[in-house]
């Protein structure tokens, strides 16, 4: 089932209203309260939208977030049934701190087609290559430099890895550098690092690393319309995380999952500036309007470019 065009113009609107919202509250050092502006706006503007749809990729679950939990019905209940995923605010260091690459996320998919991620880290990697076997989870990381250097004629000293910032990747960042590739560091967004492999003007080769599933599966929907390379991989430490994810339908918790089990039909994504960052430029307030910038893509009508916007507040 395709997506009815209609629809890119109201989740843009979603995501503008919601990085306004949030915007009020950045350099407040509360993050909280600049998710949570998000969140409600991004709320109210999905219960207009004519739609059934359930969220599927949200805050969090119902005893931990009051609103956009995962399994909440939002829309007017009129039209059809649609999955959605959400990242109000991605980034709340950044809101909160005045720092660049702040973001409001959302993807809708017709329904079943989105994957239900629970609440958990995800390995994931991506890259701008369009076959098989060129990149991929299973691979030693040299042997995934060597083929990547190969697949785009490229020196290892010229290609360029994006990860983020953490303890957990000091041998992953170590082996980069005795390899000879640039690295860019990033200390929180891991859907906009993983997304910077879309476009040379980025100039990030591959992005690669854990971070969240359901941020994993956010940076998808947009990678699908690019007809980039993702495969992730949910890491379940806990009892609890098993149990969770055996309600969602996940059996195996070893199991690596191509972009095509992620997002298995039509998408559409958006994700709109609060702060300004290496995607697109944060919101800014003219009198009594207020310009963004989004990525908006569109898999089947081919839609993926960033689009500029005045509106009245």
């Amino acid at each position: 089932m395709i997506l009815d065009k209609k629809f890119e113009k109201e989740i843009l609107n979603v995501s503008c209203r919601a990085a306004l919202s949030s915007f009020y509250f950045i350099g407040k050092k509360d993050k909280i309260a600049a998710d949570k502006a998000a969140v409600d706006t991004m709320r109210s503007e999905l219960n207009k939208i004519d739609m059934k749809g359930k969220i599927v990729i949200g805050e969090g679950e119902l005893d931990e977030a009051p609103m956009l939990y995962i399994g909440e019905e939002v829309g007017n209940n009129n039209g059809p049934e649609l999955d959605i995923a959400v990242d109000p605010l991605e980034g709340t260091n950044f809101a909160a701190n005045n720092l660049p690459g702040a973001l409001s996320v959302i993807a809708i998919s017709t329904k079943s087609n989105l994957f239900n991620a629970p609440e958990t880290y995800m390995n994931k990697i991506s890259a701008n290559v369009k076959e098989n076997n060129v990149v991929d989870l299973d691979f030693s990381l040299a042997k995934n430099i060597d083929n990547l250097s190969q697949y785009l004629n490229k020196k290892p000293s010229e290609l360029t890895a994006c990860i983020l910032e953490r303890p957990r990747h000091k041998k992953i960042i170590e082996e980069l550098r005795n390899l000879k590739v640039k690295i860019k560091l990033i200390s929180d967004g891991d859907i906009s690092g993983a997304l910077l492999v879309t476009d040379k003007k980025y100039n990030v080769d591959l992005f690669l690393g854990i971070g969240g599933g359901p941020e994993g599966v956010l940076a998808a929907s947009a990678l699908d319309a690019y007809d980039c390379f993702f495969q992730g991989r949910f890491i379940f430490e806990t009892k609890k995380d098993k149990l969770r994810a055996n309600e969602m339908g996940i059996e195996d918790f070893h199991r690596k999952y191509n972009l095509n089990e992620i997002i298995s039909g039509d998408s559409i994504f958006c994700a709109t500036g609060i702060t300004s960052g290496d995607l697109v430029t944060g919101i800014e307030i003219d009198n009594t309007e207020f310009i963004s910038e989004t990525l908006i893509t569109h898999k089947s009508t081919g839609l993926k470019k960033v689009i500029r916007i005045r509106q009245k507040i």
